[in-house]
């Protein structure tokens, strides 16, 4: 029988980062607004979308010009 295997990677760098800015934040030792602490946990995620829409539009006018 061939089962699949779950891997587990961990929290993971961003995640980790996001842990403890929430912990500096609750014990006051940061007085950043929530969206930058919680910043790791959605800026990847916005950088690959801000990242995407740039291939599409610089390959839709590579496209459009004919090359």
């Amino acid at each position: 029988m061939n089962r699949k295997q779950e891997q587990s990677r961990g929290i993971g760098f961003c995640g980790l980062l996001a842990v403890a800015f929430i912990v500096l934040r609750l014990c006051g030792v940061i007085g950043w607004s929530w969206v930058w602490v919680l910043a790791p946990i959605w800026g990847p995620v916005a950088l690959i979308l801000i990242l995407s829409v740039l291939y599409a539009a610089l390959d839709g006018m590579d496209k459009k010009r004919g090359a």
